[in-house]
């Protein structure tokens, strides 16, 4: 299973960072995957954003709840992050991975997001 994010690389304050992650190999409906979006900023730790299950079900983490959303398109066999209302922190690495039983078994390669004026 590959996994390939998309999107871009520069994003100015309050708008919506949107990126597409694009699964080949494996089907993003199997069960028991779990499709994440991870973050890192610059010298930070890795962040859980939220996922998106086989079988639709999202999850976000608290934090950024509100201003998260994770859809699918099965067609095409990929899942799309969009986050709102963005500011410089949101600078980021952004990661696209699969799951299961809690344990990351594939990921993307990451893109590098920035958010400025």
């Amino acid at each position: 299973v590959q996994l390939q994010e998309s999107g871009p690389g520069l994003v100015k304050p309050s708008q919506t960072l949107s990126l597409t992650c694009t699964v080949s190999g494996g089907s993003i409906t199997t069960n028991p995957y779990y499709w994440s979006w991870i973050r890192q900023p610059p010298g930070k730790g890795l962040e859980w954003i939220g996922y998106i299950g086989y079988n639709g079900d999202t999850y976000y983490n608290p934090s950024l709840q509100k201003r998260t959303s994770i859809s699918r398109d099965t067609s095409k066999n990929q899942f799309t992050l969009h986050l709102s209302s963005v500011t410089p922190d949101d600078t980021a690495v952004y990661y696209c991975a699969a799951a299961i039983g809690g344990s990351y078994v594939y990921w993307g390669q990451g893109t590098q997001v920035t958010v400025s004026s």
